[in-house]
Formats: structure tokens, sequence, C-alpha cells
């Protein structure tokens, strides 16, 4: 189908092959885009014989982050953004869901990243459990280029996989690191030839795991981390809610779409 932005699968032995295929857009992120990766992700919750989850892109990318026109909009009251604060999935609300929702799945998420994972594209990536990446991938935190937050769980997952500073330098500058570099960071797992066949092949060593064990791996893996995830969303949130429509967000987007210096104020 021509609409068509995820496709779910999952094989006999409790594999789930979840592909983002707005391949012309190099499955940019636009409001349906969104809506599918959360009924995705509802969709599994609801899968007792699921034993893990391979995220990956189709085409040229995993994804491109918010695409053209969604990150245009995003500074007019057209956007269709909302009330970022309440909480509407969760500890989420709809925007945080398709990153912090692969995070609260009960089975491990492995995420396979090829081409480019900016912004939200990335947000989505760093929700999964594991990242196999192509060593010449590339990654950012690009939000800032449009004077904005990452603010899809990002801030929360950012401060659990990279020390401090690092994830600073990723947020305040923006920079695209390749896949080589992730793994030093903090942002990926490890360097694959092939992420999405390692990927695969990693989920079914799994699924052939104890289901048992597994989920309480993940449990205990999930509450073991420092970071405050609930207060942090929120405030993620907060932030980010602040600054879209402000003057300087307005012109960050439109020196981004005119290819200028912007002028701030």
């Amino acid at each position: 189908m021509g609409d068509e932005r995820v496709r779910v699968e999952i094989d006999g032995e409790g594999v789930a092959d979840v592909a983002l295929v707005r391949v012309d857009k190099m499955n940019a992120l636009d409001t349906a885009m969104f809506q599918a990766l959360i009924d995705a992700i509802a969709r599994l919750r609801t899968e007792p014989k699921v034993r893990a989850v391979v995220l990956h892109g189709e085409g040229r990318a995993f994804c491109a982050g918010l695409d053209k026109a969604s990150l245009q909009g995003i500074a007019t009251a057209a956007a269709g953004i909302g009330d970022l604060v309440p909480r509407t999935h969760g500890l989420a609300n709809f925007w945080q869901q398709v990153a912090w929702g692969w995070r609260e799945l009960p089975v491990p998420v492995i995420a396979a990243v090829h081409g480019v994972a900016f912004g939200g594209g990335l947000q989505i990536a760093l929700g999964a459990d594991v990242r196999l990446v192509h060593a010449h991938a590339q990654l950012s935190v690009m939000e800032v280029k449009w004077g904005l937050v990452p603010d899809m769980a990002g801030c929360v997952l950012l401060t659990q996989l990279c020390r401090a500073d690092v994830a600073r330098d990723l947020t305040f500058t923006g920079r695209v690191v390749s896949g080589t570099e992730a793994v030093t960071l903090g942002l990926a797992t490890r360097v694959s030839d092939d992420p999405l066949a390692d990927a695969r092949a990693m989920a079914r060593q799994i699924a052939n795991s104890n289901p048992d064990a597994i989920r309480a791996a993940k449990r205990l893996l999930n509450t073991a981390t420092p970071v405050d995830a609930a207060r942090v969303l929120v405030s993620e949130a907060f932030e980010q809610q602040r600054l879209i429509g402000s003057a300087n967000q307005r012109e960050a987007v439109q020196a981004q779409v005119e290819a200028r210096v912007p002028v701030f104020r």
C-alpha cells in the first residue's frame, strides 16, 4: 500500500520484525508514521508469543527524523502538536511513545541501524535495548538545528546510555557521528557489516532462551537505571512546549529551509 508506514511480521519462533517502510521519504516521521509506530508497539504488547523484536528501516535509511513538512509546520498553530505535558501513554506523551514504548515492551528490542538515524529517528533507535549499526551509518541528535530539544524520550535515553558530557556535546552541537564513533560514545552497541542480519540472528538466539528469564532480565535492567524517567519525560515535554513556535525557534526553521545562517535575538 502506498500509504503504509510500518509493517509488523511475527514468525514461528516468536521474533517480531518491525519495519519502517516509508522508503520514498527515508522513513521520515509524519503524524501517520507516529501513529503507525504507536499501533505497532500496542499490538506487540498484546502478542504473548512474541519473544524478541527486530526494529529496522527499509530502503536507504533507518529513519531521517521529522519530515520537512512537519518541521516547517511545527512552528505554527496548524502543526497540531497539542499540549505535550499530559501523559497519554503511561509515563509518555504521544510523541515520546514511539521511542519510550520500545523500552516498555516486556521483551528485548534490537534495532538495526543503517543509512541515517537523525533526530527523532535516532531517538526511536535509542528506545531499543540493543543497537547494531553499520560502520558508515550517520547518527545525530539533530533537534538543535530546528531550535528544539530532543523530546521523544531522548533526554532520558541519552543520559542512560552516554556519559553526561557526551550527551551534552551531542545535544548542544547536533553533530553527525558515524556508526563506529557511536559505539565509542555509547549511542550504539556494536558495529556490524550487516546490522539487519545480525539483529535477526540475535533475536532468534533470544527467542530460543527461557522466555520467563528474558522477560525477568528486562524488568530488572529497566529498574536498574538511576535516571528518573517519569520526571525527565515530563520536563522535556515542558521545555519543548515552551520552545515550539517561539521567535527564535521559527527563525531556526526558516534559516534551515532557506539554507542561510540564522539570526537569533
